[in-house]
């Protein structure tokens, strides 16, 4: 498993790429909210079959349906 995050500004030329370059493996594409269970579970988008996500794991939908203030910059932790 490997997490990459990109801007919004690359989508249209990252994600076609991914889809001709993904070698048979899955890759879920999914928003950066406040609302992890939703971003996995309801909105993202499989390139190559689509896997099982395990959203007992992620936080409850209704914890940050109110804030659904999106990321477009993420950063790593340091």
């Amino acid at each position: 498993m490997y997490q990459v995050s990109f801007a919004t500004g690359i989508f249209a030329t990252l994600v076609p790429w991914l889809m001709l370059n993904h070698g048979g493996l899955s890759i879920p594409i999914h928003p950066n909210t406040t609302n992890p269970k939703r971003d996995h579970l309801i909105d993202p988008i499989w390139i190559g079959r689509a896997l099982a996500v395990h959203g007992e794991v992620l936080g409850e939908e209704d914890e940050a349906e109110d804030a659904l203030e999106v990321n477009t910059e993420p950063t790593l932790g340091v």
